[in-house]
């Protein structure tokens, strides 16, 4: 649950930044945003690969 708590931090870390590009047009917001969805694509993928090991792993 750990890597769920990770994940769910990162994406309300970033709302803020959301609001501010969206409604504001701020584009300085809006790199952040993209940095944070990079960040969490990445952690995504470890997660994916993680699950996907313990899986084999009980085989």
């Amino acid at each position: 649950m750990k890597r769920f708590e990770e994940i769910r931090d990162l994406v309300m870390s970033l709302e803020g930044d959301f609001e501010k590009f969206y409604d504001k047009g701020n584009q300085a917001a809006g790199t952040r945003v993209r940095a944070g969805m990079q960040k969490l694509k990445t952690l995504a993928q470890d997660i994916r690969s993680e699950v996907q090991d313990k899986k084999n792993a009980e085989k």
